[in-house]
């Protein structure tokens, strides 16, 4: 019963896959991911609106932020503020249109 080792015995080695492993890229990419995250939270603050995040996934593994529309709750890439009542939310809900769209059909006066 003394120190016998079998050909799949390790002895008193300790192996890497049962050590807690600590990798600079992977806390360097956690870290890009906190900061990256946080700057666009303060630039959402400094414009002095309240609207929330969220993410999804691209390829190769990175992440793409999203706004949540306020009024539906879908994520898009662009939001508004109204002019007449002051809600921010998406083009859709908000019932905005663009200048083609709205004049569409009907001649349009060059303002020079």
């Amino acid at each position: 019963m003394g120190n016998s080792l079998s050909p799949y015995d390790l002895g008193n080695f300790f192996v890497a896959e049962n050590c807690q492993r600590i990798s600079v890229d992977e806390l360097v990419r956690k870290a890009n991911k906190m900061l990256r995250r946080r700057l666009v939270e303060a630039q959402i603050e400094a414009l002095g609106i309240s609207v929330q995040l969220a993410t999804s996934k691209t390829l190769f593994h990175g992440e793409r932020f999203w706004f949540l529309c306020s009024l539906c709750g879908k994520r898009k890439g662009v939001l508004y503020r109204h002019p007449a009542v002051g809600l921010i939310g998406c083009r859709t809900c908000l019932k905005l249109k663009y200048i083609k769209q709205r004049f569409k059909g009907m001649v349009e006066i060059s303002q020079k």
